[in-house]
């Protein structure tokens, strides 16, 4: 009877009285199963040897459990050598004779595991040496991870491995209307227990995810990809006729461009634009007019115009069949603003002008393009430009000069005009002639002199435009002789020239580098021994690739994790080697951390997981606040992983983004601070960067920025046609030195450019440089000397900081301590921080003093122009009547634009200048305007 009164089978023995007992106790064969390993659960109850007088030296309190192999039953034919000893087994409490007596039997449970099985089945016998011992209950089991359905795929039931510590790979088979995004797999424990899946499945194109299946898009509804997405609404004026719709079809006159995404509204050709207004200016022509009233459901609107020229009763002709060839400005397609100037218009002449609006599925529709006409004549007008200046003949002192008559003369020429001055003198003075002819003599000129000439011709309706610089050269003159005294002086002249010259040059190598202004007092010290240099505690990053194996780096530098201790909890991105995935790390005696997952996807070469792994082996080495915090690699197991802590914010520029305007500018210069903190860190290792970006810094929870993403860090391919590749990807143009990009020429130098790249980022809270310039544009642009302005609100210190990162020369850019120091300086001083505009600020000096341009010695619009580098809009400012810098100091930013500047940056940098100048006219530095 057991404790409640209820009878119990038991296998008992109590032989304590007579010494050396061996009796045994076998089970019938149990076939195995499949099982690899097994659990023999054992219930038992022991009386205390202390209980029984008399029995000392004889009463045992333990008994032997052991097992045994075969194939099939084999009976009573297994000798008790044969046996395997699993344990031997003690009571954890024993009874006692008044126990018996009141009834309370205290009942033992153990659990012994054996394993590995190979056989088909197994014995189990247990041996007294004397005890006394009543078996209750032996519950032999195996243990297996029961089927289950995760992430669109099923994983089947599975037997637990032979090992305590083994993992059993299952592989997971999608569910119906499913497919591998990546191999569905999980892992079955020793306890019968799923690990975290790895992979999963998604729902094909047309069905979306519901209860753990795919169910097909309703009608009405589709699904163009396979994907996690559910199902959309087919787009205005579209609709699906079935179940599964992958796509949504266009209603009758309705229709989508090559280019345009599923999800996009079928749309139409757009109306005609309405209300065209023309301006007639002597032989052009100003032409605006209206958006349509019917766009077409589209944004990608654009305007060409057709000029055609009509005379008497017979009908117009193409403009483009006129002797002189007809400009349009900006251009006569593919307009995206609703104006265009039409230049080299014949005078006293008809004109028509049709308007046409398109978009991008205009060429689709068997509908003709909608479009409005203007009429226009045109008025008398100035010659055109003189053609062919050339010289006739040329003396010591006097030049005779020809060209042809303009191609448009406009009207009767009553004169020419010849301007000339000697070269790179122009604006000191210069001297006018002129002729009613077609050629003229210039005489009065120095000998052996260089001039330049321009001819212009003269109608009752003005002047027209200056011809192309003509250079020639006056005749030499006869040499004069020159005494012993007069050479002395000469020599004596030229070898103090040349004193003076070495002199300079040794005071700039003294005072090169960077501004005292933005340096601390302390230099940093170095050692002198053997006539080379050291650092003192200098310590240098190792490059990964220069391993024979690089994978023997990792080992080296990077912790070897478990993947038994990760747990991933989300997909979070995916990078160049596989998905990035948030989850939780386990170590022993600590607490559950955070961390970010670098997975390497299923399917993976040699090299790639060498490349994958090279990142590891860098970040290992680096040890810095400000600097991405390695964890460790799982490498043993797949997938293959690399653990970094987990940055709550993401990526700098997309947090910037999502935070526009919420920032104090001390604050974005602490952000600012902590990336140049890491910078240097980095830089004093001797590690190279080379894709330093607002993308590849990641902010954590307490707004702390962090350097990340190593992956373009090894050295260049020497193929000379891949110049701007990388194994790692193309070269970022937006971000990078000069140098780098021509030469590939990467330092700590460049680093520091793409530094000062990224305080714009900051700045203008994570928009995108060089705005919508192409790659090419940007080089262009950058080589000839143009800038990023400064951001709306950003005080002149920290734009004065930026131009010194984008230094042509490398070195003169600052190094990162220096720039650490001077964000410090201004953390102490927020006052200077207070002059939110450049140009506003003339009055109060930055923190680097940088000279203004001046445009004193501007006497033209052509002259500013080439000044500030923008040379190429001579044309535009002419033809829109900017003839004055009176008129220019006027404009704004939309007069700009509707000369034709396209560009972003130059419209920017062309209204910093007009600004620079109006203020410089309000102080009355530049007495030679005259507005």
């Amino acid at each position: 009877m057991d404790e409640y009164f209820a009878p119990i089978h038991t296998y008992q023995v109590c032989n304590v009285m007579s010494p050396s007992q061996n009796n045994w106790l076998r089970t019938g064969w149990i076939p195995r199963e499949g099982a690899r390993r097994i659990y023999i659960e054992v219930k038992f109850t022991l009386r205390d040897c202390n209980s029984m007088p008399g029995v000392l030296g004889t009463c045992k309190e333990t008994f032997n459990l052991y097992y045994f192999e075969s194939d099939r039953a084999v009976g009573s034919t297994i000798r008790e050598n044969q046996f395997i000893k699993i344990d031997t087994i003690a009571a954890d409490e024993s009874f006692t004779g008044v126990d018996l007596g009141v009834r309370r039997l205290k009942l033992n449970k153990e659990v012994r595991g054996v394993g590995p099985l190979s056989r088909r089945g197994f014995y189990l016998a247990f041996q007294d040496i004397g005890a006394c011992i009543a078996l209750t209950s032996v519950r032999v089991y195996y243990k297996r991870c029961v089927g289950v359905s995760r992430n669109l795929a099923v994983f089947t039931d599975v037997v637990t491995g032979a090992d305590s510590s083994s993992l059993v790979e299952v592989r997971g088979q999608c569910v119906d209307h499913a497919e591998e995004r990546d191999t569905p797999k999980m892992y079955c424990s020793a306890e019968g227990e799923w690990l975290v899946p790895i992979g999963r499945c998604v729902c094909s194109a047309g069905f979306e995810e519901h209860r753990d299946s795919c169910v097909a898009c309703e009608v009405g509804f589709y699904k163009p990809v396979a994907g996690d997405g559910l199902c959309g609404k087919c787009p205005q004026h579209s609709h699906s006729e079935t179940r599964a719709a992958v796509s949504c079809p266009c209603d009758s006159n309705y229709y989508r461009a090559a280019d345009d995404p599923p999800a996009a509204p079928c749309s139409r050709p757009p109306s005609a634009p309405v209300n065209p207004i023309s301006s007639v200016n002597g032989t052009s022509v100003n032409l605006e007019w209206d958006r349509p009233l019917d766009t077409g459901g589209r944004s990608d609107l654009q305007y060409s115009v057709q000029c055609l020229r009509c005379s008497g009763e017979s009908p117009c002709e193409d403009c483009a069949s006129s002797p002189a060839v007809v400009r349009f400005i900006p251009r006569q397609t593919g307009l995206t603003e609703p104006w265009v100037t039409v230049l080299n218009l014949a005078a006293h002449s008809n004109y028509s002008f049709r308007i046409v609006s398109s978009n991008a599925v205009s060429h689709l529709s068997n509908e003709p393009l909608q479009f409005s006409v203007v009429n226009i004549t045109t008025n008398q007008a100035a010659p055109s430009e003189v053609m062919a200046v050339r010289q006739e003949n040329t003396s010591q002192n006097s030049v005779t000069l020809m060209w042809h008559e303009p191609d448009q003369p406009n009207g009767v020429i009553l004169e020419y005009d010849i301007k000339y001055y000697e070269k790179d003198h122009e604006d000191q003075t210069y001297s006018t002639l002129k002729s009613k002819n077609t050629s003229a003599l210039v005489s009065g000129l120095k000998p052996g002199t260089k001039y330049i000439f321009q001819v212009r011709a003269r109608t009752s309706a003005g002047c027209g435009r200056f011809s192309q610089n003509v250079e020639i050269q006056t005749g030499k003159a006869v040499p004069l002789r020159y005494n012993t005294m007069t050479i002395l002086w000469i020599c004596m002249g030229l070898v103090s020239g040349l004193v003076a010259f070495m002199a300079i040059i040794i005071c700039r190598k003294r005072h090169c580098g960077y501004s005292k202004a933005f340096q601390d007092s302390d230099e940093e010290k170095m050692h002198y021994q053997n006539g080379h240099v050291s650092f003192p505690d200098a310590r240098f990053y190792i490059d990964p690739h220069t391993y024979e194996d690089p994978c023997q780096a990792v080992h080296e530098f990077a912790r070897e994790i478990e993947a038994s201790r990760i747990k991933i909890e989300k997909i979070i991105g995916s990078g160049e080697f596989g998905e990035v995935c948030y989850g939780r790390m386990r170590l022993p005696g600590k607490r559950d951390i955070p961390v970010a997952l670098k997975t390497l996807k299923a399917g993976y070469t040699e090299k790639q997981k060498r490349d994958f792994l090279a990142e590891a082996s860098i970040m290992a080495q680096f040890d810095h606040p400000n600097v991405i915090r390695l964890e460790g690699v799982v490498t043993q197991s797949k997938p293959v992983m690399i653990i970094t802590e987990y940055m709550e914010n993401g990526s700098l520029d997309s947090f910037l983004r999502r935070h526009d305007g919420q920032f104090t500018v001390i604050q974005l210069v602490g952000l600012l601070r902590g990336i140049a903190a890491g910078m240097t860190y980095l830089s004093d290792l001797g590690y190279i960067h080379r894709d330093l970006a607002a993308r590849n810094i990641l902010v954590n929870s307490n707004l702390v920025c962090k350097v990340s993403d190593f992956g373009l860090s090894r050295v260049l391919e020497d193929d000379p046609d891949a110049a701007y590749t990388t194994s790692g990807g193309k070269i970022p143009i937006r971000w990078t030195a000069p140098e780098a990009i021509t030469y590939r020429k990467f330092s700590s130098s460049s680093d520091v450019w793409s530094y000062g790249v990224v305080m714009w980022e900051v700045m203008s809270y994570g928009e995108r440089p060089y705005w919508n310039l192409t790659n090419r544009d940007v080089i262009k642009s950058v080589e000839e000397g143009y800038r990023l302005p400064a951001p709306m609100g950003c005080p002149a210190a920290l734009h004065t900081l930026m131009l010194d990162c984008w230094q042509k020369d490398r070195n003169e850019r600052p190094r990162f301590c220096q720039i650490v120091t001077v964000l410090d300086k201004l953390i102490r001083n927020p006052e200077n921080l207070k002059s939110m505009d450049t140009l506003c600020s003339l009055n109060s000096p930055p923190l680097m003093e940088r000279a203004a341009p001046d445009f004193s010695s501007c006497n033209s619009v052509d002259d500013w122009l080439d000044t500030i580098k923008m040379g190429r809009y001579k044309e535009h400012f002419a033809a829109g009547g900017y003839h004055t810098l009176g008129h220019v100091v006027s404009m704004n930013q939309g007069d700009i634009q509707r000369l034709g500047v396209t560009l972003m940056g130059h419209q920017k940098k062309i209204m910093s200048s007009v600004q620079l100048m109006r203020a410089q006219v309000l102080n009355k530095s530049v007495p030679s305007v005259h507005v």
